[in-house]
């Protein structure tokens, strides 16, 4: 199975995301791909308002890329934000939200684990999720994960024990001294810990484009990267907007089980 890493770097319009999300679709499919990654945040870029373009899962933004998927046939997970579910008279949040869509599959993750670090507070405006998900594609199983849930190794061997092969993280990571090591560190540590494939695809850095960096929202470092089970780098992108192709090869998870059976080997407390 081929897959693709959509390294962009998306605004506060949602058509022009769109837009951005249908060309590299497109590019991806006529590069083999059978999936495409697209970042956290696909839909509108952190630093802009959420609540008033936040829609469900059958919205006019998730139809429209189901039809991409559809129309390129090619499976799409990309970031989106939802309506959160609170009903209590408090002031309303979103959730954020990975939509899956495309080669029969239809299914999101909501972000289980919340951004609160570094001067951001991402619990202000985004309700968690509770439930971790995988999913098939051609007979491979897929765990996913948003952004600042790498830090959280529970969540990749829990996908594992469901059955995922790869670990996928969409991200949008926030800058700063040291974060872009901390990104490629952590991809690399999660896919020990699960002896799964992980791939991180990334926000590309709009530092890259000439645009500064403003507040402390998480806009995007970059360096999209595929690490094998072993927490070897397979590939990786620098910090600019590009598309990486990754070859994948379940044959090295079941290598890695084999050779490092950290998961029948754990204690459970």
């Amino acid at each position: 199975m081929r897959i693709a890493l959509a390294q962009i770097i998306t605004g506060r319009d949602l058509a022009a995301n769109l837009s951005l999300v249908e060309d590299y679709a497109r590019r991806a499919k006529a590069g083999g791909a059978d999936l495409v990654v697209f970042p956290e945040a696909a839909m509108r870029a952190f630093g802009n308002s959420l609540l008033d373009i936040a829609e469900p899962l059958d919205g006019p933004w998730a139809t429209r890329l189901r039809a991409i998927a559809a129309e390129h046939d090619i499976a799409i997970i990309a970031g989106m934000f939802t309506p959160g579910t609170a009903d209590d008279g408090a002031p309303g949040k979103v959730r954020n939200t990975l939509l899956v869509t495309g080669r029969g599959l239809d299914t999101s993750y909501d972000k289980i684990h919340l951004f609160d670090a570094f001067g951001f507070a991402e619990s202000d405006t985004v309700e968690a999720g509770k439930d971790p998900v995988t999913f098939q594609l051609d007979g491979v199983t897929f765990g996913l994960a948003t952004c600042y849930d790498v830090r959280f190794p529970a969540l990749f061997t829990e996908n594992a024990d469901r059955g995922a092969d790869v670990n996928i993280v969409c991200a949008s990571w926030g800058s700063g001294p040291g974060k872009a090591e901390q990104w490629k560190l952590l991809a690399r540590a999660r896919a020990l810990d699960s002896t799964t494939v992980v791939l991180a695809c990334g926000q590309g850095d709009p530092a890259s484009q000439g645009s500064a960096v403003k507040g402390t929202a998480p806009t995007g470092v970059g360096h999209s990267v595929a690490v094998s089970p072993f927490g070897d780098v397979l590939e990786e992108l620098d910090g600019g907007p590009g598309l990486l192709f990754v070859d994948l090869d379940t044959a090295m998870v079941k290598e890695a089980r084999t050779k490092l059976p950290v998961l029948a080997n754990r204690h459970k407390f």
